[in-house]
């Protein structure tokens, strides 16, 4: 594994790595910085729990078309990482980070997924959110607040890989622009080909089955559930009421 990695400053030689214990993601020791954003470099796990505890309680047609979008990036990274064949960065002791997949870089896996995931976000809020007579400051305000956000998480994501030694700047940058070349088109897909076809797939046997359900008529769907619940608890209230009277 020595040999299939790129030579760096040999100021990182005197450099103690330290894992993570549950990622094994290494920071250098004694480094706040680095510890820091190691942690933060653990964003698309979080976000990957995020999406399937979504799937599997919400199953909203959108979440499962954008989940399915994430996992095409990844397959393509994967396609050419193996493909190009990059090596990674050296560490100090001319050997790479323990506990990787590949030994592969180019592009960056972390960069592609947040700037994919950032890239299809910042659509959604802005085009997918967008109600024609909603101009309350407040929520233009949360929409730049969540777009900004979500952009900058990227950033830091993208930034922790390169300061941790994961991947060199080309890389990295090569990863981010390859997540927002994919995200775009598929979300265009989504808006303009799948979104039209939800109202029926929902119809579908297997989709009744499996409790899949389309969102996309009803503009505030937390509203929209929560009006739905106080509704129907207060129906049985009254309900209940009556049988016992």
């Amino acid at each position: 594994m020595a040999d299939h990695c790129l030579s760096l400053d040999d100021d990182y030689d005197t450099i103690k790595w330290k894992a993570i214990s549950l990622t094994y993601v290494e920071y250098p020791a004694d480094d706040l910085l680095g510890k820091l954003i190691a942690y933060i470099s653990l964003a698309p796990l979080v976000i990957l729990v995020g999406f399937v505890t979504l799937l599997l309680f919400r199953r909203e047609l959108h979440t499962i078309t954008f989940f399915g979008g994430i996992v095409l990036s990844e397959g393509v990274n994967w396609v050419a990482k193996h493909t190009i064949q990059e090596p990674r960065p050296c560490r100090g002791d001319n050997t790479l980070h323990g506990g990787l997949r590949t030994e592969y870089g180019m592009p960056s896996s972390h960069s592609q997924f947040m700037w994919f995931f950032a890239t299809y976000l910042i659509l959604f809020i802005y085009i997918r959110l967008h109600q024609p007579n909603n101009n309350i400051f407040i929520e233009q305000v949360w929409r730049h607040l969540a777009a900004v956000g979500v952009a900058m998480l990227a950033f830091l994501v993208s930034f922790s890989r390169v300061y941790l030694m994961y991947h060199t700047p080309r890389q990295v940058v090569c990863g981010a622009l390859l997540g927002v070349i994919l995200a775009v088109p598929w979300f265009i897909i989504t808006q303009v080909v799948l979104t039209p076809l939800f109202p029926y797939l929902v119809s579908w046997p297997i989709c009744e089955y499996f409790l899949i359900r389309d969102s996309t008529l009803i503009p505030n769907v937390l509203w929209f559930e929560y009006t739905t619940a106080r509704t129907e608890a207060r129906t049985r209230q009254r309900k209940l009421g009556n049988k016992m009277s």
